[in-house]
């Protein structure tokens, strides 16, 4: 039993973030077309889709493989009247359907570790016209030589994990320059993220109360919650905003 989209259903953001910081990296894309065309990458229910119509005139393409998250997205569009400048596709981060060099920037919170790091920058790079931007963010060690109790739970949940300035030589070597990067708040984890996922936790251990496997899955997702609360000095999600070289 996989209880994950039940989990994760309707949760404001799918991953730490929140639109101040969406907000301050799109301004570091300088020179962008005044109608510029971006690719949002895993988009999920697309708070910050929403949050970068708000930051340009350009056309937003977004896309996920979910599509309850989808659906989500395009009802937040209807009443935010924008179909116009949001265009919704369910598709793979891994076989996007676009040809070279369509987008003037790709935009991607919290979802790049799907395809990881270094594979997403490289296979994305071929989508941008020349001299487009990237923006990502992603999760990274801030500290060198953390605890043995988080540093084993991120091992498992998520091998790929890099320090950030692992990740900067990273977006070296595929091709691009950064243009800037900053951590996001301790904030952004927490009001939009583990605060509601914490209820939802709570909510289906009670919808759950016998299920072995379901309440596996929920004293997992409590354990990352828990390690945050305690480890936030050593590990944070970074937003790197790079354009090619």
């Amino acid at each position: 039993m996989d209880i994950f989209f039940e989990l994760h259903h309707d949760l404001p953001r799918e991953a730490p973030g929140d639109n101040l910081s969406t907000h301050k990296a799109f301004t570091l894309l300088t020179d962008l077309s005044p109608r510029p065309l971006l690719l949002d990458i895993g988009c999920g229910p697309g708070e910050q889709t929403l949050a970068l119509v708000k930051s340009t005139d350009g056309h937003i393409v977004a896309v996920d493989t979910h599509q309850p998250f989808l659906e989500k997205l395009r009802q937040n569009v209807q009443e935010a009247a924008v179909l116009d400048k949001i265009s919704l596709i369910k598709t793979s981060m891994f076989t996007l359907p676009f040809s070279e060099q369509t987008f003037d920037a790709i935009w991607s919170e919290g979802a790049i570790y799907i395809i990881g790091f270094t594979e997403g920058l490289r296979t994305w790079r071929r989508f941008l016209k020349p001299y487009g931007y990237v923006a990502v963010s992603e999760l990274a060690w801030l500290r060198s030589h953390p605890p043995a109790e988080v540093a084993t739970f991120w091992k498992v949940a998520y091998p790929g994990m890099q320090t950030r300035e692992e990740n900067l030589e990273i977006i070296r070597g595929s091709g691009y320059r950064t243009v800037g990067h900053f951590v996001l708040p301790v904030e952004s984890w927490w009001k939009n993220y583990y605060t509601p996922l914490e209820a939802r936790i709570v909510s289906l251990r009670e919808k759950y109360p016998g299920n072995v496997e379901a309440n596996q899955q929920l004293d997992e997702a409590q354990q990352e919650i828990n390690l945050y609360r305690q480890y936030a000095d050593w590990y944070g999600y970074v937003f790197y905003v790079m354009q090619m070289a």
